[in-house]
C-alpha cells in the first residue's frame, strides 16, 4: 500500500514539474517580446501575438504598442450591425 502512494506522489510531482516548465517558457517568451517592443517593435508575428494577448509593459513607446494600447484591433473598431427591422 506504502509503494502505490509513493508511486502517486512521484507521478503528481512529474506532473507538476512538467506544468511549471511549461509556464516558464511562456513567460519568458513573454519578456522577451515585450524586450523587443522596447527596442523598436515585434520582431516576429508570435511576438506580436504575445503583445496583443498580453500587453506590453506601460512606457514602452513602440508604434505596435501604442496601436494596440489605443485599441486598434479591437471589436469596437469593427463597422456597427444594423438592426432589422420587423414587419
Amino acid at each position: 500500500m506504502r509503494s502505490v502512494w509513493m508511486a502517486a506522489l512521484a507521478l503528481g510531482a512529474v506532473t507538476g514539474a512538467g506544468s511549471l516548465s511549461v509556464r516558464a517558457d511562456s513567460m519568458w517568451a513573454l519578456e522577451s517580446a515585450r524586450a523587443n517592443a522596447r527596442a523598436g517593435g515585434p520582431i516576429s508575428d508570435y511576438d506580436a501575438e504575445l503583445l496583443e494577448h498580453w500587453g506590453c509593459l506601460s512606457g514602452t513607446n513602440s508604434a505596435f504598442c501604442k496601436r494596440i494600447q489605443h485599441g486598434a484591433n479591437s471589436a469596437s473598431d469593427a463597422p456597427r450591425r444594423r438592426k432589422r427591422k420587423i414587419q
